[in-house]
């Protein structure tokens, strides 16, 4: 069993993605939204008939329908799913996503890279909005496959820079459900690695463990009310790199840092021990809570 390092370039061509309504509101709802009950700022993203509260889409969701395109996953290589672990994500936005939408869906692998202990695999893909062409967004995300490194090959970029050494200028605290992943798992992602306990176990996992890009809405959720005052118009960029799993249970910390003209540093912890890493937001200028 092996990677195949011969896949850069490997493209799914276009494919059709449509998202509704509901599939926006469950999303909020998988990645803890409205946890601080009805009076949040987040009723816009989990209910579509508020009183004077139009229904919004929370940034980070750009990852469902950008996830699995044309199943390019099939060119990583012949080897144990079980090994493979989200590393990192990013997006990039060009406006709100709407409540609604068809668009076209394409991805490429854009690298593959020895690390000696495993390999990387990065997927880039682009998101078109099908009734006016308009480029929606652009995801970036890279999977570790442990044990499957040591070809000899490139080792590719070097691991985003940490956060300021000083107090983060924001911190928020969220709990994670006991079934986050088991909720999180109906947006798409049906990876048994968070749902099924022999699997888990397969990968080295105590049990079933949270999606990495669960952890990435949450803090998504805490960049965009820090940062942004709760709109998602000023939300431009992020990316994150996963340096510790996270079980369903646990409390997730957002530590954040301002480090220039719309743009904030963060990490998130769980307890002492960091799970996302060298993330990276950039916003608008506008009202905010800072």
């Amino acid at each position: 069993m092996s990677v195949n390092v011969n896949a850069i370039g490997a493209s799914s061509g276009p494919v059709g993605r449509r998202w509704t309504a509901d599939d926006a509101l469950l999303y909020a709802l998988a990645v803890g939204a409205c946890a601080d009950g009805p009076a949040s700022d987040e009723l816009k993203f989990t209910t579509e008939n508020t009183a004077g509260t139009p229904q919004q889409v929370l940034p980070t969701f750009v990852v469902i329908p950008a996830m699995g395109v044309g199943n390019l996953a099939a060119q990583f290589g012949d080897f144990d799913r079980a090994k493979l672990v989200h590393a990192e994500q990013s997006l990039e936005l060009a406006g709100p996503l709407p409540v609604a939408a068809e668009v076209t869906a394409e991805s490429r692998i854009a690298g593959v890279w020895d690390k000696g202990s495993g390999a990387v695999i990065e997927t880039a893909t682009t998101l078109h909005d099908v009734s006016t062409g308009a480029l929606m967004a652009i995801t970036c995300g890279k999977v570790f496959i442990r044990g499957e490194g040591g070809w000899g090959g490139d080792r590719g970029p070097a691991a985003p820079p940490p956060p300021p050494s000083r107090q983060p200028d924001h911190a928020v605290s969220y709990q994670t459900l006991p079934a986050q992943a088991l909720i999180y798992r109906l947006t798409g992602d049906r990876n048994p690695l968070h749902s099924d306990p022999v699997f888990a176990a397969r990968g080295g996992f105590p049990r079933p463990i949270l999606h990495g890009l669960c952890t990435f809405g949450f803090t998504g959720r805490a960049l965009l009310h820090k940062f942004c005052g709760s709109d998602p118009a000023r939300f431009r960029s992020m990316s994150g790199r996963f340096s510790k799993p996270v079980l369903p249970g646990d409390t997730l910390t957002v530590c954040m840092w301002r480090i220039g003209d719309g743009e904030a540093a963060f990490r998130t912890m769980r307890g002492d021990d960091v799970v996302l890493d060298g993330g990276r937001l950039t916003f608008a200028a506008g009202d905010s809570r800072q």
